[in-house]
C-alpha cells in the first residue's frame, strides 16, 4: 500500500539528470559548484535550462559573464563533487581545495575541468525567468568527451547525500536510428 509523502521531498523522485560541476569565472578567477537541477530544452542548438540559487556565490558570476561550462564528472569524483557542493567559492579556491585541474576551454573564459568525462561550454541566451525562478537558460556552444571512457557512471542526486550512480544500459525499440 502506498503512503503519503511529504512534498518536500518531492524533487528526490524528479532529479532530472547526472550531478554536474559548473565552473565560472571573472576577473581570471575560476569557480566550480555542484548542481543537479538541469534539464534538456532542445536538441539542436542543444539548449540547457538550470536553476542556481541567488544565495550561492556562482549564481553573481553566472548572472555578470553570461557563460559557464557543465563539466560531466563521474563516480570516481564523488567526493570531490560533494565538496565543492558544501564549499562557498566565495572564500575557497575549490581547484586548489579539491585538486581539480582546470583547462582552456575554447568558446568561454570558464575553464573546463580536466578529471570530467564531458564538457559542455555554454553561454547563458535567456535570463527572463531569472528574477523569478532562477532559471538560467543556456546555449551549448563546445561538447567535449573522453572517448576512453564509453561506460561513465555518472552521479544522480537522490537529496540529503544520497547518489545513485548509472549503471546497466539497456536497448530498447526507438523510432531514432
Amino acid at each position: 500500500m502506498k503512503r503519503n509523502l511529504p512534498l518536500s521531498r518531492v524533487y528526490r523522485l524528479l532529479e532530472p539528470g547526472p550531478v554536474v560541476l559548473l565552473t565560472t569565472s571573472r576577473n581570471g578567477r575560476p569557480n566550480v559548484m555542484t548542481l543537479s537541477w538541469h534539464t534538456m530544452m532542445e536538441f539542436e542548438p542543444p539548449l540547457v535550462g538550470c536553476i542556481v540559487s541567488n544565495r550561492n556565490y556562482s549564481f553573481g558570476l553566472l548572472k555578470a559573464t553570461q557563460e559557464c561550462v557543465l563539466n560531466i564528472p563521474t563516480a570516481d569524483l564523488a567526493a570531490k563533487v560533494v565538496g565543492c557542493g558544501n564549499t562557498s567559492g566565495r572564500r575557497t579556491d575549490k581547484f586548489k581545495a579539491f585538486r581539480l585541474t582546470p583547462l582552456p576551454a575554447a568558446c568561454v573564459a570558464a575553464p573546463l575541468v580536466a578529471q570530467c568525462y564531458a564538457n559542455l561550454e555554454c553561454r547563458v541566451i535567456d535570463t527572463r525567468l531569472v528574477a523569478k525562478y532562477n532559471f538560467f537558460i543556456l546555449q551549448v556552444l563546445k561538447a567535449w568527451i573522453d572517448p576512453s571512457r564509453q561506460r561513465a557512471q555518472t552521479l544522480h542526486h537522490q537529496g540529503r547525500g544520497n547518489f545513485m550512480v548509472a549503471g546497466r544500459t539497456m536497448r530498447l525499440p526507438s523510432r531514432a536510428k
